[in-house]
C-alpha cells in the first residue's frame, strides 16, 4: 500500500515537472496554440467567458489590467511592477500602437546556429585550404558545443599532423564562446581559465582542482578535493565558487538565443512580444512596469459539470474519463508554475538592466543564467527555459529578444563600435584595447580582434583603406 502510494506519488510529481518546463520554454503564442488543442481534445477542460487577473484571480469587470497587481508595491522607483496581462488586454491598450511608429530596427529576431556564429568570427583567422577542416570541426560538435570526434581522427581524415588540427582548434576555442570545439568539459574550462587569466587575478586553486579532481568537483566534495590538495577547506571553496560563477563546462549553455533542439524559432512580429516593458503612468520618472504577457483573455479550469459527470459514469468510461480529469488539472497547475516562474525571472533581471532598459546597450550588465537560477533557488535548465524563444518590448518599442538580456559582451561591442564610428584615424587592436580599459572594459588585444569579428569589422589597414578610396 505505503510503495503504491509512494509510485503515484513520485509519477504526479515528475509529470508536473516535465509539463511544467514544456510549457515554460513556449513562447506566448505556442502556448495559446497549446491550449487551444487541449480544450479541442480534452472536455473535462473549460475556458470561461469571463475577465480575471491571471495572477490573482479577481474579476474584472470593464477595466483592462487588475487594480491591485498592476499597481506599484511600493513608491521605490528601483522596484519594477510585474503582473501577468492578456495578449488581448495588451492590444486594446495599445489601440493607437501603428507599424509606423516603430524605429527602423524594430524586426523580428532570427535565431542564429551556433556554427554560423562561430564562423563568423573566426573565417578571418582561416587559411583558405583550412575551411573545410573548420566545417568539419562545426560539423562535429555536440549540443554542449564541445567536440565529439578525437582530433587524431580528422588528422587522418585529412591527412595532416595532429598538431594542425590543434591549431585550428585553438582558434575556435578563442571565440565566443569561449570554449567552444574543446574535446571536454575539463579542457573547455582550462581554456575559459586561461583567457580569464588575461585580464583577472584568478583563485591559485582554480587550476589545480579542474586540471586534477573534476571528478570530485562534479560531486561538490570540497573536503576531499581539500584533503587531496593539502589546502585549506575555505580556499578550496573560494576557488570553486570562482569556477562556479566565470566558467562553464558546456559552452553553447552561454550562447544566448541558442537551442540545439533545432526547434523552430518562429520570432514574433512586433506587436506580439511575450513581455512588455514601459513606465507606470507612461512617466519616464515612474517606476518600470512589466507585463508578462498570456496568451488568452478568459478563464482555463476544470469543467465542474465534467467533475459531477465522472461521478456518474459507467465503469468502462470511468477510467478513462478520469485520466481526462487529470490531464486538465495537471495543465492547470503547469501553466499557473509557467507564470509564476516567469514573473520572477522579470521581476529580477529588470531590477539587474535596469541602466540597460533605460539607457542602451552599452550599460549592459554580465548577468549569467547561473547567477540567475542560485538567485531564484531553481535549476539553471529552468532558466534557461524560460529565456529561450522570448521577446520583450522596451519603452522605447524596439523588441529583443529576452536571451540578449544575459548576453556578456554586447555592452562592450556597443562602445567598441561606437570608439570605432567616431575614430578620426584607425585603431590598431592595440588601442582599442587601452581606450575600452578607460572605458572601464579591461579586455585583451585579440579579444578585441574577436569582438570586431563579431560586428563585421574590419582591421585598422583596411578601414583606412576602405575611407580613403
Amino acid at each position: 500500500m505505503l510503495q503504491t502510494h509512494n509510485h503515484v506519488t513520485r509519477h504526479t510529481t515528475t509529470a508536473h515537472l516535465a509539463q511544467t518546463m514544456t510549457l515554460l520554454s513556449l513562447t506566448s503564442e505556442e502556448l495559446r496554440q497549446r491550449i487551444e488543442n487541449e480544450l479541442s481534445t480534452n472536455p473535462a477542460l473549460e475556458m470561461l467567458d469571463e475577465r480575471r487577473c491571471p495572477h490573482c484571480s479577481r474579476k474584472l469587470n470593464n477595466i483592462e489590467h487588475c487594480p491591485i497587481c498592476s499597481q506599484a508595491k511600493s513608491d521605490q522607483s528601483d522596484e519594477p511592477v510585474v503582473f501577468l496581462s492578456s495578449r488581448e488586454d495588451f492590444n486594446l491598450g495599445a489601440s493607437s500602437f501603428r507599424e509606423n511608429d516603430l524605429p527602423d530596427d524594430n524586426f523580428s529576431y532570427q535565431e542564429e546556429d551556433l556554427g554560423v556564429y562561430v564562423l563568423g568570427q573566426i573565417a578571418p583567422d582561416l587559411k583558405p585550404e583550412d575551411r573545410k577542416i573548420a566545417a568539419n570541426i562545426l560539423s562535429n560538435l555536440d549540443e554542449d558545443g564541445l567536440l565529439d570526434t578525437a582530433v587524431i581522427e580528422i588528422a587522418r581524415y585529412f591527412h595532416v599532423p595532429i598538431s594542425h588540427i590543434e591549431q585550428i582548434q585553438k582558434i575556435f576555442q578563442n571565440a565566443d564562446p569561449i570554449g567552444v570545439a574543446s574535446g571536454s568539459p575539463q579542457e573547455a574550462l582550462l581554456v575559459q581559465l586561461d583567457v580569464l587569466n588575461e585580464t583577472h587575478a584568478l583563485p591559485d586553486l582554480a587550476r589545480p582542482i579542474i586540471e586534477q579532481h573534476m571528478d570530485l568537483l562534479s560531486r561538490r566534495q570540497d573536503s576531499e578535493i581539500a584533503r587531496q590538495l593539502k589546502s585549506g577547506l575555505k580556499k578550496v571553496r573560494q576557488a570553486i565558487h570562482f569556477i562556479g560563477e566565470n566558467l562553464n563546462p558546456y559552452p553553447a549553455r552561454t550562447h544566448w538565443g541558442y537551442n540545439r533542439s533545432n526547434r523552430t524559432w518562429r520570432g514574433q512580429i512586433f506587436s506580439r512580444p511575450d513581455v512588455v516593458i514601459n513606465y507606470l503612468n507612461d512617466d519616464p520618472g515612474e517606476q518600470l512596469v512589466v507585463e508578462v504577457i498570456m496568451p488568452m483573455r478568459g478563464t482555463l479550469q476544470v469543467s465542474p459539470e465534467f467533475r459531477n459527470a465522472l461521478r456518474q459514469a459507467q465503469a468502462e468510461k470511468k477510467e478513462l474519463w478520469k485520466q481526462d480529469l487529470e490531464n486538465a488539472s495537471l495543465l492547470v497547475k503547469c501553466i499557473q508554475q509557467r507564470n509564476h516562474t516567469m514573473l520572477r525571472l522579470m521581476q529580477r533581471m529588470v531590477v539587474l538592466q535596469k541602466e540597460y532598459i533605460l539607457s542602451g546597450e552599452r550599460y549592459l550588465q554580465p548577468v549569467t543564467r547561473a547567477r540567475i537560477a542560485t538567485e531564484l533557488e531553481v535549476h539553471e535548465s529552468t532558466i534557461s527555459r524560460a529565456v529561450s524563444g522570448k521577446t520583450v518590448q522596451m519603452p522605447n518599442r524596439k523588441i529583443v529578444p529576452l536571451s540578449i538580456f544575459f548576453d556578456r559582451n554586447l555592452n562592450v561591442r556597443t562602445v567598441l563600435k561606437e570608439v570605432i564610428e567616431a575614430e578620426t584615424k584607425p585603431y590598431s587592436d592595440s588601442d582599442l584595447a587601452e581606450i575600452l580599459a578607460k572605458e572601464g572594459f579591461k579586455v585583451a588585444r585579440r579579444t578585441v580582434a574577436k569582438y570586431r569579428a563579431m560586428e563585421g569589422i574590419l582591421p585598422a589597414y583596411l578601414r583606412g583603406t576602405t575611407r580613403t578610396t
